[in-house]
């Protein structure tokens, strides 16, 4: 019996570091969530204002985009899990997408969740490691920007989309699609408020170089989304393991101080006879 009250306290220290392994990555996961979205407030207002500046040029502009190339695709920019231990953060995606997920070319954004992507089959086009901390995010979206510009010059894609994954609070995970190109000159329309704007380049050079701008902005901000929800979704995990790990805390000691008050009553009970 002291062999297997030893095996039990044994059990109740392995259990007692994980859950301080769950604890601390809650806590590094919070971190990292609140970190995003205090970032997003900076990210936003610049995507605000290179809007303000393509509705103004779209006033301006009169030249029509060429048509597309007849083997141009659409193009997904989709936001998936970096590292593991962040619940079903990835399949909520890739359930979002459905049948489009397997469509056009693919850029896959996320280590873990390309693990998972050709575990079901999917071959993406490009594939890259998403941001390891907030900072990261404009260097991520130059990145992806520029693998994207070589196949919108070379015509190769004719739409592009983004789809992340954005939490806005009590437990809800939204999955966001949003279009990147060819802008959409109604969604812009609105924000062409005011005197026209003094310009030194022609129209559609300017319209141009905003574009490349608000693409970035815009995968600036989707992967900030995505940083902040998967970390999010982390930390909700982790909480939930650290339940189950109380729960079986709970019945180790119980069960040492089942087995410790047996030995007892088998000390007493040997010390009783032996008195007789």
């Amino acid at each position: 019996m002291s062999e297997r009250l030893s095996e039990i306290r044994a059990r109740i220290e392995s259990v007692r570091q994980l859950g301080q392994v769950f604890s601390a990555l809650r806590g590094l996961a919070a971190t990292r969530a609140q970190t995003a979205r205090d970032q997003l407030i900076a990210v936003d207002a610049y995507a605000r204002t290179i809007a303000v500046a393509i509705g103004r040029a779209l006033a301006l502009a009169t030249a029509q985009p060429e048509p597309a190339r007849g083997d141009a695709q659409t193009g997904l920019v989709v936001f998936v899990a970096e590292q593991g231990f962040a619940g079903a953060f990835s399949e909520r995606v890739f359930a979002a997408l459905g049948p489009s997920l397997a469509m056009g070319e693919l850029f896959l954004v996320g280590a873990r969740g390309a693990q998972l992507a050709t575990q079901r089959g999917v071959k993406p086009f490009w594939t890259g490691a998403a941001a390891s901390h907030g900072a990261g995010a404009p260097k991520l979206a130059e990145r992806i920007a520029q693998k994207l510009f070589v196949r919108i010059a070379a015509q190769k894609i004719v739409r592009l989309d983004v789809v992340y994954t954005s939490w806005s609070g009590q437990r809800r995970f939204e999955v966001i699609r949003r279009r990147l190109f060819p802008l959409d000159p109604e969604l812009f329309a609105s924000r062409a408020n005011g005197e026209p704007p003094l310009v030194q380049l022609a129209p559609e050079i300017l319209l141009r170089g905003l574009t490349a701008d608000y693409l970035h902005a815009q995968l600036c901000q989707a992967a900030l989304h995505s940083f902040a929800a998967e970390n999010q979704a982390r930390m909700e995990a982790m909480a939930a393991a650290r339940r189950q790990v109380d729960d079986k805390l709970n019945n180790l000691q119980a069960d040492e101080r089942r087995i410790r008050q047996a030995e007892i009553t088998e000390e007493i009970i040997e010390l009783s006879a032996g008195g007789l």
